[in-house]
């Protein structure tokens, strides 16, 4: 099984045991191995440090702390940026989400050729990406 890249609230919901993940993806999630872990856009990284930022998502435990075991190789594995993720976003059709963190993780995706796991209606309904299913 291809491992997938996480959108970044399908990450937060895998790690923070939100039950908007269904207990099958991530039983899947838990069991891939190690040479295999989901692949995260850096992002992510980001994006939830400005949610913790403007209050949209508590931790229990210091965003450093979080980001520690969250971002840890053993837990996912951080795709960078790179030339060729920014060209692929500037490739996206104009009308496409115009979030452009979600561009980045859509345009990691396509370069990558990975299936991603969302739950954007945005990204769903774009027909940009492989939906990854468990």
């Amino acid at each position: 099984m291809t491992p997938p890249l996480l959108d970044t609230h399908v990450w937060v919901w895998w790690l923070l045991g939100d039950p908007r993940l269904s207990d099958g993806d991530r039983h899947v999630l838990d069991g891939l191995p190690r040479g295999g872990r989901p692949m995260l856009c850096d992002i992510s990284l980001w994006e939830v440090a400005l949610l913790v930022q403007l209050g949209r998502l508590e931790l229990t435990v210091p965003l450093e702390s979080w980001l520690a075991v969250a971002a840890a190789a053993t837990t996912v594995r951080v795709l960078p940026i790179t030339p060729a993720v920014v060209a692929e976003m500037n490739r996206l059709p104009k009308a496409f989400h115009q979030d452009p963190a979600d561009r980045l993780i859509v345009a990691t995706a396509r370069v990558h050729d990975l299936p991603l796991a969302t739950h954007d209606g945005r990204i769903l309904d774009s027909d940009l990406i492989t939906r990854w299913r468990a």
